[in-house]
């Protein structure tokens, strides 16, 4: 067959400078092009080899690396093409309005990887690294001969004989300026592993340049008389990734291995979800619940998602909602374009439907965990607990089934959900309770106070400060009727629980006498005695409340909406900018205080008075609030005097 010259059918004349513009950030990717297009002919000659009862080779793509000649070769065993079929597929890229489309594409800003595949632009990638590429193929049609096309970069190319002996296709790549850094035969390895890793056709890197390797003798020295070995191909993918497999066939140390192959620094995950639906989309992969790393950042790219086991990207916000960020793994679908952009995901349909199946799916995994291994799953709630409430705020079909489900540490040390803990509330305490629950800062409230309710049957729930304001609230206003919640804090709600007696005239003595250590300005005003001051920077609101045994002489209350309101402030990184009412409660009947007034009354000891009246006031901050850094000093200062002067009386 002689020469044949041709022109690239297209309806501008830019479009190598168009490719090399707009591709040129993201060059690498012509390996992921290439070999899904190797990948994708091997497919079809199985599938036309089994309606023709026709044997095939084994599925085979070769890299080949020379540095002399500075090309790389992609070489297959697929079905090939007549000269006719190369014409058609690569050399016709007719397609209007490309030039508008780019204009269109560079005034949005949209990136490389969205114009590769919108015109079957997948082969032309190649010319990002080489100035020349030649395609030799052989098509597996009965009579076919060997056809080669060259073009040198620019609209025109050439068909010529070729050499081919084997059914399939090669195209060498004669690398230009910006392809010389793949002529290193590690960095085209890590490229392909990058994106080829788990295709399902076997590829092999060669270079063809690598010397022999020589034998060696005992001691380790070179055996010069025996013949060196021909260096072998390595080959750089798993043709069968875990996720393709039957559960079923799978063991533990099967998932943990994957798992660390992908996340070598990484802890042994919590647990998995095998994933593998059909219809209505198809959709295979494992999601991985790590042991989360609190050095580590949690918006890391940990799930890599595969179209036909070729690697599209990491970047799969819209696959994945928000609040499953912490997953790790791998998600293969056919459904998802192979070149996907972000534009793109969040409008495709297919892209919806995965990201509720996966929310399903992560919901109906945990869900029997909680029914089948309470153990484990309170195990891992540390781990999983911030992203499980966050779901429940973020995402209705989640909250449906994980509300029930979401456990909270109790002052008694173990987990309860929301139904236990109503169902353990003692039946004298049901009325007073009501909707309520009961909970508590971590290392924020008074022990004291939550030891005493525990005393009497009632437990509270830890809660800590980043999701727990914005959970409870969603909780609060999207319970159904006969489930109602109104979470209350413990130092709001102990007096009502447990107060016992009304208020004497002995009481508002004992509150007249610290109001007058402690927020003498509020003495000063009319009435001060008759109701408590509201807090002003400076100021303190002070009551009394008898509760029988109580074990502390006084506790501070915090007003349950203004405390609500600062710390869903504070979860969003601002600071609370307004004074938080905050009541001393002090209990009259406590021997501490009685004493203290008796001191009093008796007179001539006020400092004392004083110093047991701050003291007071200091433990009941630090088993609530606790003190601030510029308070500590204060603190120890006032405690050494308070024992000093104790000490000097004994003495």
């Amino acid at each position: 067959m002689g020469q044949r010259k041709g022109t690239i059918s297209v309806k501008t004349g830019d479009i190598f400078p168009i490719i090399k513009k707009w591709l040129y950030s993201e060059h690498d990717i012509f390996l992921r092009e290439l070999v899904a297009n190797a990948t994708d002919a091997i497919s079809k000659r199985a599938t036309l080899a089994r309606t023709r009862n026709q044997e095939i080779p084994t599925p085979r793509i070769d890299v080949l690396l020379n540095k002399t000649k500075k090309t790389i070769t992609i070489c297959d065993n697929g079905l090939g093409m007549t000269e006719e079929e190369v014409e058609k597929y690569i050399s016709q890229l007719a397609f209007s309005g490309a030039e508008e489309f780019i204009k269109k594409m560079e005034k949005e800003g949209q990136k490389a990887d969205e114009v590769i595949g919108k015109f079957g632009l997948g082969f032309y990638s190649s010319f990002m690294v080489a100035g020349k590429v030649v395609v030799d193929s052989l098509s597996m049609e009965e009579g076919s001969v060997a056809t080669r096309w060259t073009c040198d970069g620019d609209t025109e190319y050439t068909f010529s004989e070729s050499d081919r002996k084997e059914v399939g296709t090669s195209i060498t790549l004669h690398a230009n300026e910006d392809g010389i850094e793949f002529l290193d035969k590690w960095k085209l390895i890590n490229t392909l592993k990058n994106f080829c890793d788990y295709m399902p056709s076997a590829i092999y890197v060669l270079d063809c340049e690598e010397a022999p390797v020589k034998a060696t003798k005992e001691d380790g020295s070179v055996d010069e008389t025996a013949e060196a070995t021909p260096v072998e191909p390595t080959l750089i993918n798993d043709t069968t990734p875990i996720w393709r497999k039957d559960p079923k066939e799978l063991s533990d140390d099967d998932y943990k291995a994957f798992y660390r192959k992908q996340f070598p620094m990484d802890q042994d995950p919590l647990f998995w979800i095998h994933l593998k639906i059909d219809h209505p989309f198809t959709l295979e992969g494992i999601l991985y619940f790590p042991k989360l790393n609190p050095q580590k950042p949690m918006n890391e790219r940990n799930i890599r998602l595969y179209c036909k086991q070729v690697f599209v990207s990491d970047d799969v916000k819209n696959i994945i909602p928000d609040f499953l960020s912490l997953l790790k793994g791998s998600i293969d679908s056919t459904d998802i374009p192979l070149n996907v952009s972000r534009s793109a995901l969040q409008g495709d349909p297919n892209v919806r439907r995965i990201n509720s199946y996966i929310v399903k799916k992560v919901a109906d995994a945990l869900k029997t965990l909680f029914k089948k291994d309470r153990e484990k799953y309170e195990s891992i709630w540390q781990d999983i607990g911030l992203f499980v409430k966050y779901g429940i705020v973020s995402d209705t079909k989640f909250d449906e089934t994980m509300r029930e489900r979401v456990i909270f540490k109790n002052g008694a040390d173990k987990f309860q959900t929301l139904p236990e803990y109503r169902e353990s509330i003692p039946a004298e305490y049901r009325e007073k309770m009501g909707e309520k629950v009961l909970y508590f800062e971590s290392g924020k409230s008074d022990y004291s106070l939550r030891s005493q309710l525990h005393e009497a049957g009632l437990t509270s729930f830890e809660t800590e400060e980043h999701i727990d304001p914005h959970f409870m609230q969603h909780v609060e206003m999207q319970g159904k009727e006969e489930n109602k919640v109104q979470f209350v804090s413990v130092d709001s709600e102990f007096s009502n629980l447990m107060g016992t007696e009304n208020t004497t005239p002995e009481d508002i003595k004992i509150k007249d006498l610290f109001v007058s250590i402690l927020a003498p300005e509020k003495a000063k005003e009319e009435g001060a005695e008759e109701k408590p001051a509201f807090p002003m920077e400076g100021g303190l609101a002070v009551e009394v409340e008898k509760v029988k045994n109580a074990k502390a002489p006084a506790y501070f209350k915090v007003d349950e909406q203004m405390k609500r309101f600062a710390r869903m402030t504070q979860s969003m990184g601002q600071p609370a900018s307004f004074p938080v009412k905050k009541t001393l409660v002090i209990n009259p009947g406590n021997p501490l205080i009685q004493n203290a007034m008796k001191i009093h009354e008796k007179g001539g000891n006020n400092q004392l008075v004083e110093k047991i009246a701050h003291h007071v006031e200091d433990l009941a901050a630090i088993s609530s609030q606790g003190l601030k850094n510029e308070e500590k000093d204060q603190f120890v200062q006032r405690t050494q005097d308070l024992i000093q002067e104790l000490t000097s009386l004994a003495l």
